[in-house]
Order: C-alpha cells, then sequence, then structure tokens
C-alpha cells in the first residue's frame, strides 16, 4: 500500500511541521489534534510512502504507522475535552488544542524559521510561529498525514478505554460518531458526562428529556 507521497521526491516536500485533528464531528469525547515535525529527506522511504489520511488507512496498519512516527519524528499532542467544546465551541476550542500543540513542538525545535501547515481553513490564532492552512493538507503535506494518523490512533485508544466504563454506546466500534447504534444507545440510556451536550443530537434528546420532566410533573400537580 502507499499513500500520496513519492519518497523519489522527498526533497520537494517541505521541512515543517503539520498539524491535523480527529473527532471534531463526533457526539462525544475529545477533539484530539497532533501535530508531527520531520525532515521528509531523513525520513525512511518506507515510511514516508505510506503516510495517508488516516480515514484511508485501516486501523491496524494506523496504529504501526503511528508507532513508527513517534519513533522517528517529532510529535506533540493536545485536545479538547466535551466540556471545553460546550464552552466555546468545537470551532474555537479545535483551533486552541492546534494552538497548543505547534507552539509547543516549535519550543522543543527551538529552529529561528520554523514553517507549520494545518489542514483545512483556519490558522490558529495567536501562534509565533508561520503557518499557512492547506486544504486536503494530509494528501499534500507528508507532516499534516502523519499528524492525521497519529491524532486518529490516539483518540481511538482513549474511546475505546471510555468504551470499557460505558458498554451500552459501542465507542469502541463507533469512535463516538453518530451511528445507528450510537444513536439508539444515547435514545435508551441517555447521554453521559462525555457527551457534547450542544451537539444537535444529543441536545435534541437533552430537550426531549426535559419535555417529558415537565408533562409528567404537570400531571402529578
Amino acid at each position: 500500500m502507499s499513500g500520496p507521497f513519492n519518497p523519489r521526491r522527498a526533497g520537494k516536500y517541505p521541512v515543517a511541521i503539520g498539524c491535523d485533528e480527529v473527532g471534531r464531528g463526533a457526539l462525544c469525547g475529545p477533539v484530539v489534534v497532533a501535530a508531527v515535525w520531520f525532515n521528509p529527506r531523513e525520513l525512511p522511504k518506507d515510511l514516508l510512502s505510506e503516510l495517508d489520511d488516516s480515514k484511508k488507512v485501516a486501523a491496524p496498519r494506523r496504529e504501526l504507522l503511528a508507532e513508527r512516527i513517534a519513533q522517528t519524528a517529532r510529535v506533540r499532542v493536545a485536545a479538547a475535552s466535551s466540556q471545553t467544546i460546550d464552552r466555546i465551541g468545537i470551532r474555537t476550542a479545535t483551533l486552541a488544542a492546534m494552538r497548543r500543540a505547534i507552539s509547543g513542538l516549535a519550543m522543543e525545535i527551538a529552529e529561528a524559521e520554523t514553517q507549520a501547515f494545518v489542514d483545512g481553513l483556519d490558522v490558529p490564532p495567536g501562534l509565533a510561529t508561520r503557518c499557512e492552512a492547506v486544504v486536503r493538507g494530509d494528501s499534500l503535506i507528508p507532516q499534516i498525514a502523519a499528524s492525521s494518523l497519529v491524532a486518529k490512533t490516539c483518540r481511538d485508544r482513549l474511546m475505546r478505554m471510555l468504551g470499557l466504563r460505558h458498554p451500552h454506546y459501542r465507542w469502541e466500534k463507533n469512535a463516538g460518531y453518530g451511528t445507528a447504534d450510537h444513536l439508539d444507545a444515547l435514545a435508551r440510556f441517555g447521554p453521559t458526562r462525555h457527551h457534547r451536550q450542544s451537539f444537535r443530537p444529543v441536545a435534541q434528546l437533552s430537550l426531549g428529556l426535559e419535555a417529558l420532566v415537565d408533562e409528567a410533573m404537570a400531571e402529578a400537580g
């Protein structure tokens, strides 16, 4: 299997920090961000050739690639909890986590002219590091693809751990996204403290429960 990056063109790719997020559209759990720095010319050729958007890589292979990235590159991970997401919004929470990951990694690298690239449309505010947003960056910047793999692996592991405490929701299978089994469990058992109360399916369910309580109290009165 190979991704969009050709090792023979390693010198054409930037020496930079790449940053991506995972979990932005989930109904529960944190959004997880990874920042990764490496020189593409110094990365093992077989690893460079397999970097890709995490959604395109099967879970077992993704785990192996994330471990190799952590061993051969500089990596920093940050996250925003469901409570933070509810308080300040998913966009602001994601950008704040990106800022923490990029800033921490830039300080660790301590290069005068560190360049960063983030996947998507938004550049995190407040960065001292030069940063550029790149649409579909995980197919254009190898460090962004690497960060996608690391972030996805970290978040999936966390959701599997949380799934052991809340088995009804099948988080080990759906990673907290709005799948049919997750929505069915929400309807049957209600939200947990890990759910994002501001996200529509959870918010609608909460409103529905409040309406039922109000109706029951009215009848009792």
